[in-house]
């Protein structure tokens, strides 16, 4: 591969996530769908919003949860996202900023005002989100950098891109891009909920516009259609792409090359709130693909990233990750 400016370039909804503790009941009053992330619209945010406990308001979103980590731990990394001229969306291109993340995407002027993501964690660490997507609806083909994405090692696309629709020609674009530059796609399935209602679109891309694959097992069976994580196994060892299937507690599945390779959940003293450890994972596992490791390296980096994530709220790390890897023989 061609030297890269970039190791990584992700894009996705660009969030502020508001998180606050709550019970089932609560849940069940609001008609929140336990585990899942649900749109929901201006009028519903601020309704929940106003029901919400005390809460913490920090910068989330898939893919730059994903990108914050990456650069915490030592890589090059760029991040595309839309978010509106607001106070919300000043924070989030603080954080990713002080991150470490390139972050020069145009804001929105005059439209929505910026996303944000009302995060109900449940005793057992289950989150609930409830996303009002506002100026992320906006992100479009024109806000692809094609110099950024052609000198990017791997160009990273969270699913739930796939929900507002002008950011599809922009995902088809950025994947185009990379592909024709020598480049790297690497996509997040994101949640079983958006897996279903994008099937058919994303079974098409991942066997055809996707390199590096990553999913947890109900999202991989939901896009085999099988509730037998073997037998999603079995259909993701066909496309003969690499992939990382975490399993939770279990651990994560890295397929690569025809092989299979099984590496185990780093030990916490306590799970918190499991948001973002799928994303977080990914960071791990990226890092190591693009320093060439081999897959059971990438899964292990990505096993102490997403077990330092779920020891509290929040999906940014809250210590540093290279001197945590560094720490754990990992690096």
């Amino acid at each position: 591969m061609a030297s890269a400016a970039f190791d990584v370039t992700g894009i996705g909804n660009a969030i502020v996530d508001v998180i606050a503790h709550a019970d089932d009941a609560f849940l069940a009053a609001n008609t929140i769908e336990k585990g899942a992330m649900t749109l929901i619209d201006s009028a519903r945010a601020e309704e929940l919003y106003s029901r919400m406990g005390s809460g913490v308001e920090v910068s989330g979103g898939s893919a730059g949860n994903t990108m914050a980590g990456f650069a915490l731990l030592g890589g090059t990394g760029a991040y595309i996202g839309k978010v509106a001229r607001d106070q919300l969306g000043d924070v989030f291109g603080h954080d990713i900023r002080a991150a470490g993340v390139q972050f020069a995407s145009a804001p929105l002027l005059g439209g929505a005002p910026t996303a944000r993501c009302l995060i109900l964690v449940t005793p057992d660490a289950q989150r609930s989100m409830n996303t009002y997507l506002g100026a992320c609806v906006e992100l479009g083909p024109e806000d692809i950098d094609e110099t950024l994405i052609a000198s990017s090692q791997v160009t990273y696309l969270e699913g739930y891109l796939w929900d507002p629709p002008r950011a599809k020609e922009a995902f088809r674009k950025a994947a185009a891009i990379a592909h024709a530059a020598g480049r790297k796609v690497s996509l997040s399935l994101s949640d079983s909920f958006c897996v279903h209602r994008h099937h058919a679109e994303f079974l098409e891309l991942v066997e055809n516009h996707v390199d590096i694959l990553f999913a947890n097992e109900h999202e991989i069976g939901a896009l085999y259609g099988t509730d037998r994580f073997e037998d999603a196994l079995e259909a993701v060892k066909r496309l003969g792409k690499t992939a990382a299937l975490t399993r939770s507690e279990k651990g994560s599945v890295i397929v690569s090359g025809g092989s299979v390779v099984e590496v185990p959940a780093e030990p916490v003293e306590r799970v918190v709130d499991t948001t973002g450890a799928g994303d977080l994972y990914a960071a791990g596992f990226l890092f190591g693909f693009t320093r060439d490791l081999a897959p059971a390296a990438c899964g292990r980096l990505g096993a102490l990233a997403a077990g330092e994530i779920i020891g509290h709220v929040g999906a940014r790390p809250e210590v540093n990750l290279r001197e945590l890897a560094a720490a754990k023989g990992a690096l």
